[in-house]
């Protein structure tokens, strides 16, 4: 959230040459340079991967990349990728590999009369990253006479036991305030307003309580299958892949209370709150679903056992939904409801807020119970922005409502949206942990999940189209709620 300047530093890519970088932090880096917010003189960028790529080579591939990204001023690119870039092998990725990339930053910062401030992107799988840390500390990249910070991405561990392993590892070699774990989803505009929407506006503050609050839904469903990623998901599944980090984020964002100031500790310190305030988690509140083929005109969508990398016989889940209780004051006998799932209908990651009704029925021509709750709708993907839902009287007679909405859509607004990954690189850049994971928000995540990943599943097969198993509408259906899908 910080105004601060980005200070002249060298921005170092481990793992460079891998997808991430080519579709999300090139293209991040090069849209922060058209910002202004990247000044040629001020960065310098150094891909460090295994092939023996070259500099040259580095340069042109990611020139490609760029262009296939949307920009297509090849001088302006052209001119960019050979003035920041900058590339060096690691070889086999031993120690005396990261010695020469240890040479070469110094003589880069020599050449550049750049101070020893460094970012180290870990772009690793993540049972590597604790030896890329050995290999850089003893290399003594990770001390310098400016600043050290380490980006990682998820996953941040496997289950508690591997999380705090990974944290106690870190912590070896560098301090929690040099550590920005990255959730995207916490980059994103939507998200990041939540918390202006709820502290800026106190007309909606005023509703966020148990009082006013029937249920609160979290949906994030995702149109595509596994794809490419079958032998990782196969180890992972929808609960480790998107609700320990993402909607768990999510939902301490919303549950939070008023911060008493808008810096990252104070932030943390709320949604951590919210954490230890969960009550745990009941395996009958739990329904995991994995799809199966569905046919659709002449095509079949294969179902997850058919993917690649996926054995026959897999019990993974594709799909979870739960139930959380908050037990606090704010939010006691609220329930949460958290899903997840591939192969739905449409991609769509939604936030629904349902209002109680009201508590006198004084309509004696509509039918009780008819009357729609107001609702709140927070929509992250595919289109960002609000949605306000109530009832209106229809014109004529009889009397009769309908539902409305007030709407707001951030891309009409403000035009082009900042993508994710723009903003967390420029926070990591100033030194703003606000939108980033503390160690112990990753552990307590961990602690709340493990006992029903380490329980007994009954995965229920749900056809790919459909917006998963029957089960789940079941669950809400005990607690006297359905899901919402919009107004």
């Amino acid at each position: 959230m910080s105004q601060h300047q980005v200070e002249p530093h060298v921005f170092v890519i481990i793992g460079a040459t891998g997808d991430l970088t080519r579709r999300k932090l090139l293209p991040a880096l090069y849209h922060l340079r058209d910002q202004g917010v990247l000044e040629t003189r001020n960065t310098l960028i150094v891909g460090a991967a295994l092939p023996e790529m070259g500099e040259e080579g580095f340069r042109l591939w990611a020139h490609e990349g760029l262009h296939k990204a949307g920009w297509h001023n090849d001088h302006e690119l052209r001119t960019w990728c050979d003035e920041c870039l900058h590339y060096q092998s690691v070889h086999e990725g031993g120690t005396q590999d990261y010695e020469a990339l240890a040479g070469y930053i110094r003589r880069l910062e020599r050449a550049h009369k750049m101070p020893e401030n460094r970012v180290f992107y870990l772009a690793l799988p993540p049972d590597i990253v604790p030896t890329a840390m050995e290999h850089l500390d003893h290399a003594g990249l990770l001390k310098s006479h400016g600043w050290v910070r380490v980006v990682f991405e998820k996953p941040f561990g496997h289950d508690f036991k591997s999380a705090r392993q990974l944290n106690t590892t870190l912590h070896q070699y560098i301090e929690e305030s040099q550590i920005y774990r990255i959730d995207h989803y916490l980059g994103k505009e939507t998200v990041q307003n939540l918390l202006a929407f709820r502290f800026a506006n106190p007309i909606f503050e005023s509703l966020w309580k148990r009082d006013m609050i029937e249920n609160v839904q979290f949906t994030v469903a995702e149109d595509l299958g596994v794809e490419h990623r079958g032998a990782y998901y196969q180890q992972a599944g929808a609960l480790r892949d998107m609700v320990q980090n993402h909607l768990t984020q999510l939902l301490t964002v919303v549950a939070m209370e008023v911060p008493v100031s808008f810096d990252a500790a104070a932030i943390q310190s709320e949604k951590l709150k919210v954490l230890h305030s969960i009550a745990p988690i009941s395996q009958k509140d739990v329904v995991f679903g994995q799809y199966t083929s569905w046919q659709v005109a002449d095509q079949t969508i294969p179902g997850y056992r058919e993917e690649q990398g996926v054995p026959n016989d897999s019990t993974t889940e594709t799909y979870v939904a739960l139930k959380v209780e908050i037990h606090n004051w704010r939010w006691k006998g609220v329930p949460f409801y958290l899903r997840t799932g591939k192969r739905f209908p449409r991609k769509l990651t939604q936030i629904a807020v349902i209002f109680r009704e009201a508590p006198a029925h004084v309509f004696p021509s509509i039918e009780p119970g008819s009357i729609v709750s107001n609702k709140l709708l927070i929509t992250l993907q595919p289109s960002e922005g609000f949605s306000l839902c109530f009832s209106v009287k229809s014109p004529g007679r009889p009397f009769h409502l309908s539902d409305h909405a007030l709407q707001f859509d951030y891309q009409k607004a403000f035009g082009e949206l900042p993508e994710a990954y723009e903003t967390l690189l420029r926070d990591v850049m100033i030194g703003d942990q606000t939108l980033f994971v503390s160690a112990e928000f990753t552990e307590k995540a961990w602690h709340l999940y493990d006992p029903i990943l380490s329980g007994t599943q009954i995965v229920h097969p749900y056809s790919a189209g459909t917006w998963g198993p029957s089960e789940a509408d079941a669950l809400m259906e005990r607690n006297g709620h359905q899901w919402q899908l919009g107004w």
